[in-house]
């Protein structure tokens, strides 16, 4: 048996389970634990390591049983989860998109508000053409892993006469992005709000992401000059980003929740 813990950050749901139960079958475990209909349920799996020096590692696979460099969310869930079982008010969690320190900032369990810092965003603008529907502008944004931002006037998010989903399957996973990408459809509110809808690489549509909440805010920053200050607006719920420069860390809060613990039959 293999025991998990099930966390959600907005309803970006993960399990966490320590590397060593692994026993290295990620993509496999990622693809059978995280079906809606037919086991437990997830957008992926984040897998613990605990190395011998103390430190953390994570690595993130996602519920298509592909990898990724990291979630802001995910990295968010495991440090709820380290601070409901161990304590920790702080911790640092290394990640292939770079370590993430993160503190716990109020704290009601199995509820959590954690800031993560996400290190500095890179920003640039960029047109492609995307089949069937032309020329589409946009922003690419490296948080750790890769971003594709559009800004959108219409109230379901919908852009060049597509819906979002849609939309944001093609760019996904169009040619011109080798890995695939996130896409992110960005609405400005206010000098300060965004709301925002994500099409998640190697799992769809997430009603939450945290680094696509740290792009469509760096990108609103960047390109529509908006506050350095802002709250990001997904179906899941707002969570807030500090940029305060181009070159300075971007920082995340968000909350985190426990759902369950339990057990999986090993494959």
């Amino acid at each position: 048996m293999i025991p998990f813990v099930k966390a959600h950050a907005c309803g970006n749901d993960f399990l966490i389970i320590e590397e060593p139960l692994a026993q290295r079958r990620h993509a496999e475990l990622a693809r059978k634990l995280c079906a809606r209909n037919t086991s437990v349920g997830a957008d992926g799996i984040e897998f613990l390591d605990r190395k011998g020096n103390g430190e953390f590692f994570l690595r993130l696979f996602n519920a298509d049983g592909s990898e990724a460099e990291l979630s802001g969310n995910g990295t968010r869930c495991v440090a709820a989860w380290l601070a409901n079982s161990e304590g920790r008010q702080d911790v640092a969690l290394g990640t292939h998109g770079g370590v993430r320190a993160c503190h716990v900032v109020e704290a009601t369990d199995p509820l959590y508000l954690i800031e993560s810092e996400m290190g500095v965003p890179r920003v640039m603008p960029r047109t492609i053409e995307v089949p069937g529907v032309g020329n589409v502008a946009g922003v690419m944004v490296n948080v750790g892993n890769p971003h594709f931002v559009l800004f959108v006037d219409t109230e379901d998010f919908s852009a060049y006469g597509h819906s979002w989903q849609g939309l944001g399957a093609q760019i996904s996973t169009s040619p011109l992005f080798p890995h695939g990408t996130n896409v992110e459809f960005v609405r400005v509110l206010s000098s300060s709000e965004i709301a925002f809808r994500i099409f998640e690489r190697g799992c769809g549509p997430t009603t939450s992401s945290g680094t696509g909440t740290c792009a469509s805010s760096a990108a609103a920053m960047s390109i529509r000059d908006l506050d350095r200050e802002l709250t990001a607006v997904a179906e899941g719920g707002p969570q807030r980003t500090v940029w305060p420069a181009s070159d300075a860390v971007m920082r995340l809060t968000g909350p985190a929740e426990i759902i369950c613990r339990g057990e999986v039959s090993a494959l």
